[in-house]
């Protein structure tokens, strides 16, 4: 009797969800139709999960299966993808890299040689007009966030390296709170030499992995 209880309350959430999912524009259509299902699949999950208040349990697992289903909670818009659009134009030739990831965020992977010098975390004159693109797409879409993250390659103590990784991530920030994006908008981190990805042992490869890692994030609400 329990068991059909949850099946109940699935059957519900996944009925009402898809009806309202059709009112939605193809952008957000996707995200709304993962949260359903997602949330299904948590009703059914804490009803297994919650003990004796099954009820409940439906409830929170339906919240958290919503969450999971949504791709994390970030929104591919018609904004997002002229951003990237607007990036991959003015980063063309560049080596910098523009992708969508697969939780919907838009990522722009900075290497070092257009970035910043080796130890330092002073912008490089040549990613000015990059950045100030950048900034211009920012401006145009305020419900964006920003998450600017640092690496380092694997030379030096981690002393050393975790400090300068998150330099470099201010650096970029500073640059474009200076070009009028909201600070607020932007949070920074840095990784230092624990997040490579290619070969340290070689002069190319620890070139790659000192870079800067911007994501834009378009909240689902």
């Amino acid at each position: 009797m329990k068991n059909s209880v949850n099946g109940l309350v699935a059957l519900a959430v996944l009925s009402g969800s898809l009806g309202a999912c059709a009112n939605l524009d193809e952008t957000q259509r996707t995200t709304a139709t993962g949260a359903t299902i997602g949330a299904v699949a948590g009703a059914l999950l804490g009803g297994v999960t919650a003990g004796g208040n099954k009820t409940k349990g439906a409830a929170t697992g339906a919240a958290i299966g919503a969450a999971l289903g949504a791709g994390g909670g970030y929104l591919w818009s018609r904004h997002m993808q002229e951003q990237k659009a607007a990036m991959e134009q003015a980063t063309q030739g560049t080596g910098i890299g523009v992708s969508q990831t697969a939780d919907n965020q838009l990522k722009l992977d900075i290497p070092s040689d257009l970035s910043f010098d080796s130890g330092q975390y002073h912008i490089k004159p040549g990613l000015h007009a990059v950045l100030d693109r950048f900034a211009t797409t920012l401006n145009q879409n305020p419900v964006t966030a920003v998450r600017i993250i640092g690496h380092t390659d694997n030379v030096g103590s981690d002393a050393t390296n975790n400090p300068l990784s998150v330099n470099r991530a201010a650096a970029t920030r500073d640059y474009l709170v200076s070009r009028g994006v909201a600070s607020k908008r932007i949070g920074i981190d840095g990784r230092g030499e624990q997040e490579p990805i290619a070969d340290n042992t070689t002069a190319a490869g620890r070139a790659k992995n000192r870079r800067v890692e911007i994501f834009v994030a378009e909240a689902t609400h």
